[in-house]
């Protein structure tokens, strides 16, 4: 066989995209590219609000958008559909995300998830209680959720942007933290964060929830299915007062996580059509006969079964979300009218206090002071080439609480008296603690925890 250089290229500049990365690689590359997209989008927004296109940016997200079918119709502001509707897409991929780890990844291994969960729990309980205590008796205590999630891109684009000083099991404990975060995060909104319930919208959204899972049970792998029926469960759950985000999550935990075919089926049949495709010449212009057409046509429907529908649409849907659906929100929620002359009062309102102290004290005292316990304890192990002092400056990032945060903050106080006031304290100690927790963490990390073989040397 000829080596493989001495063959031509057709298309050399898409070399470039020939280099196999693992899922956990490409993972930890797209969270980075979202956290540096939800960045600039942040900064656009802030600046689209604090400029004379202020009233045109504010106006231009209240606009109405209906969809009618007969006598039925969805009518909501464009606000509204990107925090209701491609949201969805969003708590889609996450829950994809916890399913995969928790039967494959690093939730799958109890011993290895331990000290993940622990933490993740420690930086859940702690927020909230510092946020309720402050904000006890008030109107405003009802966003006690607040503080409670981290934004994974903001804190895995920090982590790798520290490169080598950094070891990958510590970037692996961040990773599934921030994903029990988020399941916990879920939890919390479907359970707390939810108006008047509609029981017959709702039976009606966990009957379609039903039918998913027959879906799964009788080894249906195409992902229209599945959209079409997560679509209508969509529809009742928004209809119901449960927020429609949860349809996401319930749609992902019905995909099926095994391929339809195994490996070795794969190999032995890739074989075979590789076989027939190498028995008929290859024409001028590098026509292709129209076997081998039919051939490849094979080839590629067995490339796709052999992948789980889990892992295919994991890995489809996260750059499109995190290159529009998070940036979108961002540009949606991010945008705050920044009064400088009234922001010292601003910053001692009972909200933004108790926002910015749980993400930055909240989540270090839960997070490092969770894991502290449970390593001493012997309930779990430091990650490999870690030390004591990395986990701290790695609790200092669980504060960045960016994208589920304002999430969380916009449900609070929904069509509420005084909303408006408590959700711009809430966004402004958002932006404050994430911007503050996010910065000492990575200077922490950077200049003070030095890595294992640094400390060996």
């Amino acid at each position: 066989m000829k080596p493989l250089k001495k063959y031509k290229i057709l298309a050399p500049w898409e070399t470039m995209f020939n280099k196999v990365a693992t899922p956990f690689e490409r993972f930890l590359h797209q969270q980075t590219t979202t956290g540096l997209v939800l960045m600039m989008m942040t900064v656009v927004a802030l600046i689209l609000a604090n400029s004379p296109l202020a009233e045109t940016y504010a106006h231009i997200f209240h606009t109405k958008l209906a969809i009618s079918i007969g006598s039925f119709s969805i009518d909501h502001t464009l606000h509204h559909w990107i925090n209701d509707g491609l949201m969805a897409l969003f708590f889609f991929v996450i829950g994809l995300e916890i399913k995969r780890e928790v039967l494959s990844g690093e939730l799958s291994v109890p011993k290895n998830a331990a000290l993940s969960i622990i933490a993740a729990v420690g930086g859940v309980i702690v927020p909230a209680l510092i946020y309720f205590y402050i904000n006890k008796g008030l109107p405003s205590e009802n966003g006690w959720g607040i503080p409670m999630a981290t934004d994974i891109a903001f804190a895995i684009s920090a982590l790798v942007l520290l490169g080598k000083r950094v070891p990958v099991a510590l970037v692996t404990f961040l990773v599934a933290l921030a994903i029990v975060d988020d399941l916990i995060a879920v939890t919390v909104i479907a359970l707390f964060y939810t108006d008047q319930i509609h029981m017959f919208s709702l039976l009606m959204a966990f009957a379609f929830f039903g039918v998913l899972i027959v879906f799964n049970r009788f080894g249906i792998h195409h992902p229209l299915p599945y959209f079409l029926v997560g679509g209508l469960m969509w529809i009742f759950m928004l209809e119901s007062g449960v927020h429609a985000t949860i349809a996401g999550v319930l749609t992902a935990l019905a995909i099926p996580h095994k391929p339809k075919f195994n490996p070795k089926f794969f190999d032995q049949h890739m074989n075979k059509l590789t076989e027939e495709f190498r028995q008929y010449p290859i024409g001028e212009n590098h026509e292709l006969h129209d076997k081998q057409k039919a051939a490849l046509h094979h080839m590629e429907d067995t490339v796709h079964a052999v992948q789980a529908p889990l892992n295919r649409l994991e890995h489809d849907f996260h750059l499109p979300v995190s290159l529009i659906v998070i940036p979108l929100f961002a540009l949606a929620n991010a945008g705050i009218a920044l009064n400088f002359s009234q922001m010292g009062s601003l910053l001692f309102e009972p909200v933004t206090l108790g926002v910015m102290s749980g993400l930055v004290l909240g989540k270090v005292i839960g997070i490092f002071g969770f894991a502290f316990l449970a390593i001493k304890l012997g309930l779990a192990n430091l990650p490999k080439n870690s030390s004591i002092s990395q986990i701290f400056g790695v609790s200092f990032l669980g504060g960045i609480g960016f994208t589920m945060s304002i999430f969380i903050a916009e449900l609070a106080w929904y069509n509420t008296t005084g909303g408006a006031e408590m959700l711009l304290q809430a966004k402004t100690g958002i932006l404050f603690a994430s911007a503050f927790a996010g910065l000492f963490g990575f200077i922490w990390l950077r200049y003070i925890a030095k890595p294992i073989h640094l400390e060996k040397e």
